[in-house]
């Protein structure tokens, strides 16, 4: 380069730098403003780079100070670096961000164009039959649902509630829901869940619970028909020291001051660590129970109290009866489905008795038939959620974005409403749609995610009863959330508004050991 051209261009930048320098220092608001905007952008953008930028062993990187910080394992400092604690923070910071875009007026709609205003046209028109409106219409008012906090009232306490929900399980029609709490000694505390309000377009809850205790771990529930539809409620305890695992039948009429000199039949039966339990309700197998144990399957007649035992290669952790047969179907460890019919004699140790068999690649941790019995739902701790046809033994469908790694997670069904719930390991409510497998909604939860904070749900059309309210009830930690369809939903009412000899409690009674 010649020198005489060398300077020109020195001259140039000089005068180039001087005047950027009299553009910043005389720049316009409104070019201000678009600076700030873009730098804003700049930020959101920010999560995207850091998930760009390289990782480095024993080094994490903050986008926000755009630089790599040392980890410090097994360091004595009270607030190590760990990736867990970065990975926990950058998901708190996820779900309070959904948190607050779930509280907004205007959700997005689970399917592209798909509104009230436009399914009500197509149905006039006949361009949509009754049952595809109404399961689409739900749809959409499942992606509207606005969330209310419920204040349990209970008749003979004035202070709120402050026991952990640990289950709770609805009856067949959705009038009652029992419910396990963890109380503060260690214990459990069991309780029935009633409705008022809904005639008046709001909802609120009473709980009815009474002084039965136990030390024991609960590990599963299910409702059954002893004397009449959903009378008992059964209960699979786990045993502790030199106190044998059991299984309890309550009568629920324990929760209520409906007949209180006759509280039922309450049974309990020696059934050592049962992971599962299911009621049957066909008549040719009527008022029997299944458990499911280590490597074997008990069923049990709850008057006689006479037994069958059938060997599985794995513990059973999921059960269900179907109805229009006595046909037992068994989740496993194993990843292994199978079913018993109990008409069968054969429970010998070959394989022979088992009617349909079937394998996920993971530990089955609930199964739900379909109202047409060919199908059968499963899912397993891989997250995997599958629709099986039990005649060709082939998954029909897989509904993807469940998170399960070791959880024992159940898995929810509403048929009428085409619909599919299950909550993750993560904490969130997933919801799809029962015909095309598509995610409809990701609900986060409204405390933060942990192990003790995983929410148990109950969904249905009807909370309450027929004439109930639709929507979605969710327990976290010692919360209770009602989902509503409505968008005016009002807060539900207090006890006072009600009469006081309603769903009151029974006298308590003794410890249940």
């Amino acid at each position: 380069m010649k020198r005489g051209n060398w300077r020109a261009s020195g001259t140039d930048r000089q005068r180039q730098h001087s005047q950027s320098q009299w553009r910043s220092r005389h720049r316009p608001l409104h070019d201000e403003q678009e600076y700030s905007s873009e730098s804003t952008a700049g930020d959101a953008g920010s999560s995207t780079a850091a998930s760009s930028a390289p990782e480095l062993p024993g080094f994490y990187f903050d986008p926000e100070k755009n630089r790599y910080f040392r980890l410090l394992p097994g360091h004595n400092n009270c607030n190590p670096l760990t990736k867990e604690g970065l990975q926990k923070k950058e998901e708190e910071k996820k779900r309070s961000a959904l948190l607050a875009e779930d509280d907004g007026p205007r959700k997005k709609a689970p399917r592209t164009g798909l509104n009230s205003a436009l399914l009500l046209q197509k149905r006039h028109l006949g361009l949509l039959p009754p049952s595809s409106y109404s399961r689409l219409i739900h749809e959409v008012k499942v992606s509207g649902m606005q969330r209310h906090r419920l204040e349990v009232q209970s008749s003979n306490s004035t202070s709120p509630n402050t026991d952990n929900f640990h289950l709770i399980v609805a009856d067949s029609a959705c009038e009652r829901v029992f419910t396990v709490n963890d109380v503060s000694h260690g214990g459990c505390k069991y309780g029935i869940m009633n409705f008022h309000g809904y005639r008046k377009g709001s909802l609120s809850v009473e709980m009815c619970d009474n002084l039965y205790f136990t030390n024991r771990k609960v590990n599963s529930v299910c409702w059954a028909s002893v004397t009449h539809t959903d009378s008992h409620v059964l209960l699979c305890l786990v045993g502790i020291s030199q106190t044998p695992g059991c299984v309890s039948l309550l009568p629920a009429s324990l929760f209520s001051n409906f007949n209180p000199d006759q509280p039922g039949m309450l049974c309990s039966f020696k059934i050592s660590t049962a992971w599962s339990c299911a009621w049957c309700l066909n008549p040719q197998a009527d008022k029997t129970f299944s458990t499911g144990l280590s490597r074997q399957v008990i069923v049990t007649d709850a008057v006689t109290g006479r037994r069958a035992t059938y060997l599985a290669g794995s513990d059973v952790l999921a059960q269900q009866f179907a109805v229009r047969a006595p046909v037992l179907f068994n989740g496993c460890r194993s990843g292994e489905i199978f079913s018993i019919d109990l008409r069968q004699r054969d429970r010998g140790r070959s394989h022979g008795w088992k009617t349909s068999r079937f394998f996920q690649e993971s530990a089955i941790t609930s199964i739900q038939l379909l109202q047409d019995e060919n199908y059968l739902l499963a899912a397993d701790m891989l997250g995997k959620i599958k629709l099986w046809d039990i005649r060709v033994k082939r998954s029909v469908k897989q509904y993807e974005g469940h998170h399960n790694e070791y959880a024992y997670l159940p898995i929810h069904v509403n048929e009428p409403e085409g619909l599919l719930l299950a909550v993750g390991q993560d904490c969130y409510t997933r919801l799809w749609s029962l015909h095309d497998s598509s995610l409809l909604r990701t609900i986060p939860s409204p405390h933060p995610a942990g192990k003790d904070s995983i929410p148990n749900v109950v969904f249905s059309s009807q909370l309450g009863g027929s004439r109930g309210l639709p929507g979605l009830l969710m327990a976290v930690r010692h919360d209770l959330y009602y989902y509503s369809y409505n968008k005016d939903y009002q807060d539900g009412l207090t006890l006072e508004d009600f009469p006081k000899n309603v769903h009151s409690n029974v006298p308590s009674g003794p410890a249940h050991r």
